[in-house]
């Protein structure tokens, strides 16, 4: 299957040499073309690290041409951050065609949010977008071309939209990750995102072993009983939601990760620790965990539970302490069901919206 890749961080490096490596067709887009220029030096080949060793993997193309990346594509996926998802909606715009089917793992909402990006930015394709609940990878970067990939995961529960697009979806991503399985629409998948679940408590709970220490693991010494105890009940919450809006399980409890091999990676709690690849320096403000998973994801989050009518304390004081330091009411977001104007829709209207699209 011809695949692209759009983006530069870990999981796209690493989807890049994975999805090769089991016989697809890759081109990488990567925006920036000195830092991809070591791909490119090395016959487009990826240094792949994992439990079988280290290899060369070659993709098909590296570039800077997204236009080139897309061009025939029959799935192209976006393992990026959700803060760069308008930008690259609005440079996919112009390219995409018909029948494509575009992948976020996670999305964040993005699904929903690119597809209304790409559209307004002129784009008239008839295209499926969908996404999950985490990366297909626990993977780092070690070098300008080398990626270590810690666990895969197994369990990948992914929405659609619009949903009537479902079935062809889903299908199309299962030929590249067999993990893949549907969970029914946009806002059913964005639910399913672990990351402003796991990560907003780490960063509140651990903000000042963060700040004093050059690199901290919070995957370590950063979560403790008590960290764990709010993960829980924020990750209650999200449950709590998804059961008021109608979506069935699995939901994939967080305590999963932890406890026993049922969640998305299996049990990849302490292989994540043993590798050594989190600990790290995190800025409190300009890191992903904030920019992405509480600023976006946690915020989309607390807006869901307010659509829903559901009490969640800790998502909302979680929301409240981050905006405290960043000086911000967080709960005023660019994805919150507020802002994308969805929060006036009756729940009929919301689920027929993200059925049949725009």
């Amino acid at each position: 299957m011809k695949i692209a890749i759009l983006g530069g961080g870990h999981g796209c490096y690493a989807a890049a040499a994975d999805l090769s490596e089991a016989g697809h067709e890759v081109r990488l887009w990567r925006r920036d073309a000195a830092a991809l220029a070591a791909v490119q030096e090395a016959g487009s080949t990826i240094r792949l690290k994992d439990a079988e060793g280290e290899r060369d993997v070659r993709i098909a193309l590296a570039t800077p041409d997204i236009g080139a990346a897309l061009a025939g594509a029959e799935l192209i996926v976006i393992p990026s951050p959700a803060i760069a998802q308008a930008d690259i909606a609005r440079a996919m715009a112009p390219h995409l065609v018909d029948g494509q089917v575009v992948f976020l793992p996670p999305g964040t909402f993005g699904s929903f949010v690119m597809a209304q990006i790409a559209r307004a930015a002129g784009s008239k394709a008839d295209v499926a977008w969908a996404e999950t609940g985490t990366l297909p990878y626990l993977a780092r970067k070690h070098g300008d071309r080398e990626v270590n990939v810690t666990i895969r995961a197994i369990r990948l529960p992914t929405g659609v939209y619009p949903a009537r697009k479902e079935k062809e979806a889903i299908d199309r991503i299962r030929a590249a990750y067999p993990a893949v399985h549907g969970c029914g629409d946009a806002l059913s998948g964005a639910l399913m995102n672990a990351g402003p679940v796991i990560h907003p408590p780490l960063m509140v709970m651990n903000a000042a072993p963060l700040q004093h220490f050059e690199r901290w693991d919070i995957h370590n010494e950063g979560t403790q009983p008590a960290v764990r105890a709010v993960t829980d009940r924020l990750d209650a919450e999200r449950i709590a939601v998804r059961e008021a809006l109608g979506h069935g399980g699995p939901h994939y409890p967080l305590a999963d990760h932890y406890n026993n091999d049922q969640w998305m990676y299996g049990d990849a709690h302490k292989k994540l620790v043993k590798s050594g690849d989190w600990r790290e320096n995190i800025d409190l403000h300009g890191h992903r965990y904030i920019t992405e998973d509480t600023e976006l994801g946690l915020a989309f989050l607390a807006s869901a539970a307010r659509y829903a009518g559901v009490d969640a304390p800790i998502a909302h004081g979680l929301l409240a302490i981050v905006g405290g330091f960043l000086g911000r009411d967080l709960r005023r977001g660019p994805r919150t069901l507020e802002a994308l104007g969805l929060a006036e829709l009756p729940p009929n209207a919301l689920k027929e919206r993200l059925h049949d699209g725009a």
